[in-house]
């Protein structure tokens, strides 16, 4: 299916590797260039350049921290005029309530709200003048149903959802979307890593935990970076504007809810 994208520019912040390799693989396969962001240079430049051999489009590394005003000032030096962002930020390690302090809800706020809605208000006016915009935000099924472990990432996230609930019908009527993308469990290093934290607290090995996790998903399984990809593809494409402020699970049916 053509997207209709084919020769837009896409920012896409965490892009070297897990969900934000998978949205980047996706927009580069429909034809959009890409400005490919995360901390270190190294995987990075290795995942821009496969990519970009993969599709034939452009794509360029970007190395910094958008957690930063100079790592965000950066980045948009480099796409000063995106058509398509996509936010996307590691969550804070997984805890308890009283293991939090000041130090540690600062940092997940930063990471997981407030950066992504210093990208977003820096790059509307320019979606808005061109009346084309499209603008995707990874966060978590955590902001739909809570997962207690993750509560620094669930509260951060939930911040940025308040936002990009008023703000985004606020922008639709000049041609621009900003919808959020809320995965459950994928295969990616994160999932790995919870998934030996579980075995550890319970006393099991990783492949154990794996099975429950496994058995507790109607799919029977974990998502792929693919098939979360090709869905922020979509969101992204000429074909989703009248999808607006829209929370979309991407989960295996796992949060049993109706609506």
């Amino acid at each position: 299916m053509d997207l209709g994208i084919k020769g837009r520019t896409a920012i896409v912040c965490g892009g070297s590797k897990g969900l934000g390799r998978g949205s980047a693989e996706k927009l580069a396969e429909a034809g959009v260039d890409i400005v490919l962001n995360a901390r270190s240079a190294g995987p990075l430049e290795q995942t821009a350049s496969e990519i970009a051999g993969r599709y034939g489009v452009k794509v360029t590394p970007l190395a910094a921290d958008v957690t930063t005003p100079e790592g965000r000032a950066k980045l948009l030096e480099a796409a000063p005029a995106p058509d398509i962002l996509v936010n996307n930020a590691g969550g804070p390690p997984p805890g308890m309530w009283n293991e939090w302090g000041e130090d540690e809800w600062q940092a997940a706020i930063r990471a997981n709200m407030l950066s992504p809605i210093h990208l977003i208000t820096a790059v509307l006016p320019g979606m808005i003048e061109r009346k084309w915009g499209r603008i995707v935000n990874i966060t978590s099924g955590s902001v739909k149903s809570p997962i207690p472990q993750l509560g620094l990432s669930g509260a951060a996230r939930s911040g940025l959802t308040g936002f990009v609930a008023g703000t985004s019908r606020q922008v639709a009527r000049y041609g621009v979307t900003i919808n959020n993308l809320l995965p459950g469990s994928h295969e990616t290093a994160r999932i790995e890593s919870l998934m030996n934290t579980t075995a550890k607290a319970k006393g099991i090995s990783v492949d154990q935990a794996r099975e429950a996790a496994y058995a507790a998903n109607p799919t029977g399984r974990f998502g792929t970076i693919e098939e979360f990809g090709a869905a922020c593809a979509f969101l992204c494409s000429a074909y989703a504007g009248y999808i607006v402020g829209q929370n979309i699970l991407l989960d295996g049916g796992a949060i049993n809810t109706t609506l």
